[in-house]
């Protein structure tokens, strides 16, 4: 059974940092890449960031460029988001997901998402 399970996330005021966490399991994912999506209240889930297994290719979103950074520990089959500089509207659940696709900006390329994890930004 393939399961992402995420961690990580919370309450933080602005200017801080989070790092959030997501395990995959269950089965081989050296030819997948992973990617954190987050959906505000009343929005669509968006696209964040995106890292190839190897963690040889990145893509962040551009208004979160410089701010947060994906990696990959292939080794514990953990793809991390670190978030720096958070602002207000970074409030959001935020998702990871994996796909074999090489299309990573579309949420239904995705084959498989973890739980979600709040992260909530105080002014």
């Amino acid at each position: 059974q393939v399961q992402l399970t995420q961690s990580g996330g919370g309450l933080v005021q602005a200017g801080g940092s989070l790092r959030l966490s997501c395990t995959a399991s269950g089965r081989t994912f050296s030819s997948y890449a992973m990617g954190w999506f987050r959906q505000a209240p009343g929005k669509e889930r968006e696209f964040v960031a995106a890292i190839s297994w190897n963690g040889g290719s990145t893509y962040v979103l551009d208004s979160v460029k410089g701010r947060f950074t994906i990696s990959i520990d292939n080794v514990k089959n953990t793809v991390y988001l670190q978030m720096n500089s958070l602002k207000p509207e970074d409030t959001a659940v935020y998702y990871c997901a994996a796909t074999i696709s090489g299309s990573y900006v579309y949420t239904d390329r995705y084959d498989y998402w973890g739980q979600g994890t709040q992260v909530t930004v105080s002014s």
